[in-house]
């Protein structure tokens, strides 16, 4: 089996569209995905994290 290795913060940015700014004020607010932080300071996002928090921002159907 096979694990995906954790998304880099730039990765995670493009993916969803997002500026770092913006992304930091959700983050100061808890609604971004689930970060976490390497003893070198770097942050990084488990791809099952992002893809749960996409699926926490889809609108019901009207």
């Amino acid at each position: 089996m096979t694990v995906a290795r954790p998304l880099k913060l730039s990765e995670v940015l493009e993916e969803v569209g997002m500026s770092r700014a913006a992304f930091d004020r959700m983050r100061a607010r808890g609604k971004a995905p689930r970060i976490r932080k390497l003893p070198n300071g770097q942050l990084r996002v488990r791809r099952a994290d992002l893809d749960a928090w996409w699926e926490e921002c889809e609108l019901p159907a009207a």
